[in-house]
């Protein structure tokens, strides 16, 4: 048997579909003769009767009917295969795999999420929340589209898109004697008790630094490692944290207030691919749409 046409398959499609040659030679834009050369053409291949020609109409055989189905499934799922493509080139489809640290899963990436699913609502996201390096090892292997991570990276398997720049501020209750001040510096911290971010950290070390600098040692209360617990400690009086801006306003209850930090520590926040193959199409929508964002702030 001949490779069968399937501009013929269609056309014997139609017929069947539209109930006689000439509403589907209408339907394939063809004329009545063209469409009747093919269906004689795929008969031919087929080796068997497809129609019944009865007073100039075609009417389909016991056979015929049996190869519509299986045609009718056939074209169905090309239509499925041309709906998933148009899907996929609209980011209408897909799952974004996103990995960051918790302070940053649990505070800003939720309102660019959202942000991005008004924009693609087809789109299932999954968030991996894990430490920096964690993060880093997970997108340079693929594991994950894409992360969000702070400088420096230093890697070379890792691409990076800078996002936005935040400083770094204390907070503490809106009753507190220190409430009062513009900015706070190390040196009115003297005595004060602190919630800090986990002991070796880059963060950490700088704000070491800057008491150093000062000439005073911190008095460390509690050390935690996320933004959102140093919040809550700082919320009920344990102590006042020392955090970077943008994760803390994510954290602010009614009780709280952010102060400047005066030490110079900013957080560069960049969007973090693997170097060693492009973006696909939903990663580079996701990155455009989180640039927007911080561009709004």
């Amino acid at each position: 048997m001949k490779q069968l046409n399937l501009r013929a398959l269609k056309s014997f499609h139609e017929i069947i579909g539209a109930g006689s040659a000439t509403a589907a030679a209408d339907r394939l834009g063809l004329s009545q003769p063209g469409i009747s050369r093919l269906i004689s053409q795929l008969e031919r291949d087929v080796g068997f009767s497809l129609f019944y020609r009865e007073k100039g109409r075609l009417v389909p055989t016991a056979e015929g009917l049996l190869v519509y189905e299986e045609v009718d499934l056939a074209f169905s799922n090309i239509e499925r295969i041309n709906s998933l493509i148009r899907d996929i080139r609209n980011h209408d489809t897909g799952q974004l795999r996103i990995v960051a640290s918790p302070s940053f899963s649990e505070g800003v990436l939720s309102d660019v999420i959202v942000e991005f699913l008004k924009l693609y609502p087809k789109v299932r996201v999954n968030i991996d929340s894990r430490s920096v390096e964690t993060a880093k090892a997970q997108v340079a292997t693929r594991a994950a589209d894409c992360g969000f991570a702070k400088l420096p990276i230093n890697r070379p398997d890792i691409a990076v898109e800078k996002i936005i720049t935040s400083g770094t501020v204390c907070v503490l209750p809106r009753k507190h004697p220190l409430a009062k001040q513009e900015t706070i510096s190390p040196l009115q911290l003297k005595d004060q008790p602190l919630v800090l971010l986990g002991h070796g950290s880059w963060f950490r070390v700088q704000i070491e630094e800057s008491f150093k600098h000062a000439g005073i040692d911190p008095k460390v209360k509690i050390e935690t490692h996320t933004v959102g617990s140093a919040c809550a400690f700082a919320a009920r009086g344990a102590g006042i944290a020392i955090v970077n801006e943008l994760m803390a306003k994510a954290f602010l209850r009614n009780n709280l207030v952010l102060r400047p930090y005066t030490a110079s520590i900013p957080h560069e926040f960049v969007f973090i691919t693997s170097a060693h193959t492009p973006m696909n199409r939903l990663t580079q929508a996701f990155l455009e749409q989180t640039q927007k964002y911080f561009h709004a702030q």
